[in-house]
């Protein structure tokens, strides 16, 4: 397993949950579809907060090493996460890819991504995608949280489209858009708009509707992606950098003082 790419500075911590689980399951003490230790017993083992714990767990799930239970446990992913052999952000760094290079990938990849999905998703995948969603709701207030249930929810419908080579791709690409997105998601001021927009891809997928499901996901991108220039500014205090003109998309602001609950999709 490739070490992910860690950021913040607090992340010593969470390399050290990363690395301690990478070594389980290389020397074969955790396999796929295993369940971890209980928190306690891998907090104390160690020695870090079982806030560190979760922020270390999280970053692994979201990557696709770990899956979540909320109730039952972690558990470690079925199979192995389908990786690029080098990450899509390093080499970004390396020829000078764009915000919007990612974004207009993502855009032609996942609207076709969403119509297979709505043309093949089973009753697991739709399950799976209506827990995410619930979970989007249930977090959009802890931003980093919400983050994790996000792009879970992009990769449940790579999987279900049922091209593994596209969905090897969307991993390269997900991989990127999460690493890129953990250094801005904090400034956030729409997830509510932005689960609600995720509950509508999911409504069109279980029902069968790859045209509508298509148009949904590339509107879902569109405002995404004006989202995370807004982020991005309020993060830094200035103007978003200079990007591609796009189509115009408006992104409506949700209520940060408001309780979020987590409606059925």
């Amino acid at each position: 397993m490739t070490e992910p790419t860690i950021h913040s500075a607090e992340n010593d911590r969470t390399r050290q949950v990363v690395n301690h689980i990478r070594a389980l399951i290389e020397n074969g003490t955790l396999k796929p579809g295993d369940k971890i230790p209980p928190e306690r017993d891998l907090a104390h083992s160690l020695r870090i907060s079982r806030v560190s714990l979760r922020a270390g767990i999280g970053y692994l799930a979201a990557l696709g090493v770990m899956k979540i239970k909320h109730g039952v446990g972690t558990f470690v992913a079925d199979g192995p996460p389908e990786f690029a052999q080098g990450q899509l952000s390093l080499i970004g760094a390396l020829h000078g890819f764009q915000t919007w290079h990612l974004f207009e990938a993502r855009n032609l990849l996942e609207s076709g991504l969403a119509a297979l999905a709505a043309e093949r998703a089973s009753e697991q995948h739709h399950a799976a995608l209506a827990e995410e969603v619930a979970e989007m709701f249930a977090s959009v207030e802890m931003p980093a949280e919400y983050l994790i249930h996000d792009v879970l929810f992009h990769r449940i419908i790579a999987k279900a489209a049922g091209n593994p080579i596209l969905a090897a791709i969307m991993e390269t690409v997900s991989s990127s858009m999460y690493d890129a997105r953990r250094d801005t998601v904090e400034h956030a001021v729409d997830l509510r708009e932005s689960a609600e927009m995720h509950r509508e891809i999911y409504r069109a997928i279980r029902s069968r509707k790859p045209e509508e499901a298509s148009r949904l996901m590339q509107k879902h991108l569109e405002n995404a992606r004006a989202s995370q220039d807004t982020e991005r500014a309020n993060g830094v205090g200035r103007a978003p950098a200079k990007s591609q003109p796009r189509r115009a998309a408006k992104s409506s602001d949700s209520k940060p003082g408001s309780k979020a609950k987590a409606p059925q999709p």
